[in-house]
């Protein structure tokens, strides 16, 4: 059954005491019954939404019917692991802490039938596959070598060899790799560490009980468990009993089997116990007595005036308009300036301008829309008065023909009586049109080589500022060890009384030893930067170095003049002014925004350079919010569990921007205070200082 927020959705009980003439709306692919038309329609849209997830293979992003597929595909491919394996099999799994790639290697090569003296098989041979046999096995410093003689097709000998194991190929094991994959998942309901079903156990005869593993007992897959729990630092325990007791005498209440129970201290050892490190999935995470107390997550605030499933959308097209606004020719305008314009009534500049620049790129691209206009015999000249009947030339075009009829409204010059939900999906037409043109991938190719020459030059002076202090702190211990010498030598001399020969020799012995000393750390550290630079000088000529003819990689050298430029331009500044030029070119040629990070409950967190406010998205994208205040940012900081993965990630994500939101939300409330000076009664007096900036008079 596929999942929805981690747990099984209830399906819709039959109804009762339906007549046999019924109208009645039937889910094909759940067999669910609707007498009321509305409410099969709610519940189609909610499992045509990408929220779903695949309880065997736990992909994310699914509609209901996409994960019910992929579930039975994944049961139909179980189904062919041959039934005597099935025990073996997870009696390996239950409870193995290895990630699944570790652990399928480990049963393919536990059911490998070893190799033996007088077996015959095929191996490779100078990139070729001959029949061979094995006449002799050697072991050395733990490797295996085989000692082969070569077939030909009829069986007679034509050569003798030593191969490795990996060049012999041996007979086919009766499953593939992806149905061993697909076979742990069906049989599992858990994983780190991977716990089979009851119902598998009890047929099998597999202990449930969990397992003491003590310090001192090696198990096969020993090594893969300790890599993957080394960083982790806090510990929880997985428990099979009700109630237990730690050796400090702390009671933990455990719950059902394989299921997590209370925290425990990261130290603490239990009898019974299996002991699991921190992050964990946030919903199996509950608050412990030695926890920090968290406060409780402010509610965001949702004051659109856009409705509220439009939200998403008008972020989207604002931060496009503003990333990409030098190439569309476009002034910076504000989010709130951007909303109050699309829920105003009449004509206005910014909302011209924004469908202006839009439509003069895809002229400019000499595509299919310039094609359109050719036909209908219109002026590629585009201007703020005849823009909207440009705009439905674009509306009539076949790849957006659905909008087509509000082509009328549009040619009356009422384009602002259009509903918000229709003018966001004409910008977004126009905004995805515009993302096919060539011209504006070009540009964006430009503007991504630009950023990574920046981003190296600016790793280039990271690195070299490290090396720096690294030469400092070098010399600086070389002048304490002369000092230190020096001190020693006149403490000596002044405590030799009477053995003036004999301390002129030890000091003399002493001296030469120093400067011994001295010369050997100096030709050391010299060969140690020239074996260094040499290393980087063919690290650097293997990069420059690739497939291309010629061994010339054109990209590189490209991207490496470009970086020498920009090298060039900052190479006469300080190191602040260096790296404020690195960073606000970087900023400059921002791409794309990335969300921060998702709480428990998978709500999204969205953080717009431009904008200075913290937005909420809901895990079912229908719901959004924003924190605007230096406060709400630190009280959902604070509300935000580390033990968590999700929530452990969104709070370094926060850490690390929280200087940048904080002036963007100082800034923002400045300007906010400004406006609410000389605001009017007037709803679009906040957008039309985007008239002023145009130099556009307004009527």
């Amino acid at each position: 059954m596929p999942l929805y927020e981690g747990k099984r959705f209830p399906l819709v009980e039959r109804p009762k005491e339906l007549k046999p003439r019924q109208l009645v709306f039937q889910v094909r692919f759940t067999n669910e019954i609707f007498t009321d038309y509305s409410e099969y329609l709610k519940r189609m849209n909610f499992y045509r939404r990408r929220v779903w997830l695949c309880e065997v293979t736990g992909d994310s992003d699914l509609t209901f019917e996409e994960a019910l597929v992929s579930e039975k595909k994944e049961r139909d491919q179980a189904r062919q692991f041959p039934n005597e394996l099935v025990g073996p099999v997870l009696s390996d799994v239950q409870y193995c802490m290895a990630p699944l790639m570790h652990l399928v290697d480990y049963i393919i090569a536990k059911f490998q039938e070893p190799l033996s003296e007088g077996c015959e098989l095929y191996g490779k041979k100078n990139n070729y596959v001959f029949p061979c046999k094995v006449v002799k096995i050697l072991e050395e410093d733990g490797v295996a070598q085989y000692k082969v003689l070569w077939l030909d097709y009829n069986g007679e000998v034509t050569g003798c060899s030593f191969v490795k194991e990996q060049d012999l190929l041996r007979d086919k094991l009766p499953f593939t790799r992806h149905v061993l994959e697909s076979f742990i998942k069906v049989s599992t309901y858990r994983k780190h560490p991977w716990v089979i079903h009851e119902s598998f156990a009890k047929k099998h005869g597999i202990s449930t009980d969990l397992p003491v593993v003590k310090q001192t007992e090696k198990h096969p897959l020993q090594k893969e468990v300790a890599v993957y729990s080394r960083k982790r630092k806090n510990t929880i325990a997985v428990c099979s009993r009700k109630t237990m007791k730690t050796e400090d005498g702390k009671n933990i209440v455990g719950v059902e089997h394989g299921k997590v129970a209370h925290k425990v201290h990261a130290g603490s050892q239990l009898p019974n116990g299996h002991l699991i490190r921190y992050p964990i999935e946030d919903l199996l995470v509950s608050p412990g007595d030695d926890d920090p107390s968290l406060t409780k997550q402010p509610s965001p605030c949702r004051d659109f005036n856009v409705p509220m499933d439009c939200v998403g959308d008008l972020l989207m097209l604002w931060e496009f308009c503003t990333s990409f606004g030098r190439f569309l020719q476009l002034l910076p305008f504000s989010l709130k300036d951007f909303e109050s314009a699309l829920c105003h009534k009449d004509n206005n500049v910014l909302i011209a301008e924004s469908h202006l620049a839009l439509l003069k790129l895809l002229v400019k691209d000499k595509g299919q829309y310039l094609e359109t206009l050719l036909k209908k015999k219109r002026d590629a000249k585009i201007t703020l008065v005849t823009w909207s009947d440009y705009l439905c030339d674009f509306l009539e075009m076949p790849e957006v023909v659905e909008l087509s009829a509000h082509c009328a409204t549009i040619r009356s010059g009422r384009y602002g009586h259009l509903n918000v939900q229709v003018k966001l999906r004409i910008l977004g037409q126009l905004v995805a049109q515009a993302l096919e043109t060539d011209i504006f991938r070009e540009d964006l190719d430009d503007s991504i080589d630009v950023r990574q020459a920046l981003s190296a030059a600016r790793r280039d002076e990271a690195l070299e500022d490290g090396r720096r202090k690294r030469e400092e702190k070098r010399l600086k211990v070389s002048c304490n060890t002369k000092v230190s010498t020096a001190v020693s030598l006149e403490f000596d001399g002044n405590n030799s009384e009477g053995r003036p020969n004999g301390n002129q020799g030890i000091q003399n012995g002493i001296v030469s030893n120093t400067s011994g000393t001295k010369h050997a750390l100096e030709s050391s550290s010299g060969s140690e930067e020239a074996g260094t630079s040499h290393k980087r000088n063919d690290k650097k000529q293997r990069s420059d170095t690739d497939g291309t003819p010629g061994n010339v990689n054109p990209k590189r050298i490209v991207h490496k003049m470009m970086k020498d430029g920009i090298k060039e331009v900052i190479e006469k500044r300080d190191k602040e002014q260096r790296k404020e030029y690195l960073e606000s070119e970087i900023e400059k040629r921002y791409v794309c925004t990335h969300p921060l990070g998702k709480d428990r409950s998978h709500n999204r967190y969205w953080f717009f350079r431009r904008d200075g406010r913290i937005f909420v998205e809901s895990s079912d994208f229908l719901k959004w919010g924003y924190y605007c205040t230096k406060g709400e940012l630190d009280a959902l900081m604070e509300s935000l569990n580390s033990k968590g993965i999700r929530e452990r990630a969104l709070k370094r994500q926060l850490q690390k921007y929280y200087g940048k939101i904080c002036v963007a939300l100082h800034k923002r409330a400045e300007i906010a205070a400004q406006m609410h000076e000389v605001e009017e009664d007037d709803p679009a007096h906040a957008f039309r200082n985007y008239f002023k900036d145009l130099g556009v008079r307004v009527q």
